[in-house]
């Protein structure tokens, strides 16, 4: 029970090391939001109409694009925060505040706690301002408080798998250029699937690869609990998903900082 102790206690100061970073920095988490608050302005006003128009029936029933468009685009900022989460990490470790912590009498685990836990907070507070703009611009929800609290779950889940992720990427780069580098097609992945227009619109193999990549999933469950929409196996599939990276980026990660300290 102590050990335990002394792990939160360690992480919980790691935590708030994070957390005052970010507010000194808020630069990070509205870098965050910037993108797909821009993807979001863009294909619905400039692209909104043709690719609307293009799409025989939207599966939103509202005949409104935006509808379609904004689940894909807020999922968008947990991918955005993958890229922060991976320098972060990395510019810790290339600056040696690892090996610092390292010879300091605390709990090995804290240090990755610590950025996981804090990226996690700080990209869901840049998806509220994505939701926000998305309503702003049209996003009509008609979820109930309980498929409003599945949606920020499955939203959550996908954020601290994609975090753990890149807390691995961001130990594993040897430079803070590769860091920011490598998480970068997490970040365009959601185009090559469900975001932008309906999968059966696509050629064979692209559509073959778009309906079998982690995002398409989480889209379709997210529209369905906001819209109202069909979600068939897709539930299941994308909380397969989430589970099955936050494991690989766990174990990746633990590795990684292990093996950093055998140097």
């Amino acid at each position: 029970m102590a050990t335990m102790s002394y792990a939160l206690r360690d992480s919980r100061t790691m935590l708030r090391r994070n957390l005052k970073k970010a507010l000194r920095y808020p630069s990070l988490t509205l870098m965050v939001a910037f993108m797909p608050i821009m993807m979001l302005l863009l294909f619905n006003y400039a692209f909104g109409s043709a690719l609307g128009a293009g799409i025989s029936e939207l599966p939103t029933g509202s005949g409104d694009y935006i509808d379609y468009l904004a689940p894909g685009i807020i999922l968008m900022a947990a991918t955005s925060g993958a890229l922060t989460t991976a320098i972060s990490v990395c510019v810790d470790k290339t600056e040696g505040i690892v090996n610092r912590f390292r010879t300091m009498p605390i709990s090995r685990a804290s240090f990755l706690t610590g950025h996981v836990v804090g990226s996690v907070i700080q990209t869901m507070i840049s998806m509220t301002l994505v939701i926000g703009v998305a309503l702003l611009l049209g996003f009509r929800p008609n979820a109930t408080p309980v498929e409003w609290l599945a949606a920020v779950g499955l939203l959550t889940l996908l954020t601290l798998a994609l975090t753990w992720l890149s807390a691995a990427i961001g130990l594993a780069a040897r430079n803070v250029e590769s860091a920011s580098n490598i998480p970068m097609p997490l970040t365009f992945l959601p185009f090559i699937g469900s975001a932008i227009v309906p999968t059966d619109s696509m050629p064979t193999g692209l559509r073959w690869f778009a309906e079998h990549q982690p995002f398409t999933p989480i889209i379709e469950t997210l529209r369905g609990l906001w819209l109202g929409t069909e979600i068939g196996s897709s539930a299941v599939i994308g909380l397969a998903w989430t589970v099955g990276l936050t494991l690989v980026g766990f174990l990746w990660a633990r590795r990684a900082f292990r093996a950093g300290g055998k140097r």
